[in-house]
């Protein structure tokens, strides 16, 4: 049984570290550091956070370690080009997802929520390949914000908000955009590797610029009302820039 989260940041000799803290019906205090650099700790709920606190902190070497790590293999996966051959790493809605290609007499990408599988005639046409994984992510992307679009609208109705334009393109400095007069919200291309409920975040903050069209004080009031957890959501994503 779980019973909630939160965010703490607990100061180290070289850094402050992060980790998200969840508690469940567990006899010990776990530890799992995930690719992405999420830090995350289950502990029963009558642990205290300062024990908690407490065991990262003596943890804080292999943390930092394995971050590292992590963070190197980041790079070096970015720095090469895709071959599009099985065992390549994908990031989709906050899950690494392994490739596995097969070549057939048809094609097709489609996923069982752990691998991605990709069918081709030709296992060595890099081009094919990469123009159906990259179809099949432009699919996606379109399919899942516009569902979660379409649910965030739903608590925007009452202030009469109209349904806006959606733009998908890849951004370097943002993660979306709003223009309140255009109707146009705008999300990047890279949200699709975030979790979901990172996500439903970023298109709710864009959805409250039509009413409050400034990062002023009322508009942060109007999304902690609407999304009171969203400083969580908010520094989860931050992890992926």
């Amino acid at each position: 049984m779980i019973f909630n989260s939160e965010m703490r940041r607990v100061p180290c000799e070289s850094k402050v570290l992060e980790y998200q803290v969840t508690r469940k019906a567990v006899k010990n205090i776990n530890l799992r550091i995930k690719p992405d650099g999420r830090i995350l700790i289950s502990a029963n709920q009558i642990v205290p956070v300062e024990f908690i606190d407490d065991f990262v902190q003596n943890k804080q070497e292999y943390i930092i370690r394995a971050l590292k790590k992590y963070e190197e293999n980041r790079k070096y996966a970015a720095s090469v080009p895709r071959q599009y051959v099985s065992g390549e790493n994908f990031d989709i809605l906050g899950r690494s997802m392994r490739l596995k290609v097969v070549e057939e007499n048809y094609e097709v990408v489609w996923t069982d929520g752990v691998f991605i599988f990709l069918s081709v005639k030709n296992k060595d046409d890099l081009k094919r390949k990469e123009r159906l994984v990259t179809d099949w992510l432009k699919n996606l992307q379109l399919e899942t914000f516009e569902q979660i679009c379409k649910e965030i609208y739903q608590i925007f109705k009452k202030y009469d908000v109209p349904y806006p334009q959606l733009k998908i393109r890849y951004m370097t400095s943002r993660w979306g955009s709003c223009q309140p007069k255009r109707g146009v919200i705008t999300l990047n291309s890279k949200l699709i590797e975030a979790p979901r409920n990172c996500i439903e975040y970023v298109v709710l903050h864009e959805f409250v610029h039509f009413i409050h069209q400034n990062h002023s004080r009322k508009f942060y009031e109007f999304v902690a009302m609407l999304m009171p957890d969203w400083k969580e959501r908010k520094m989860e994503l931050e992890k992926r820039t």
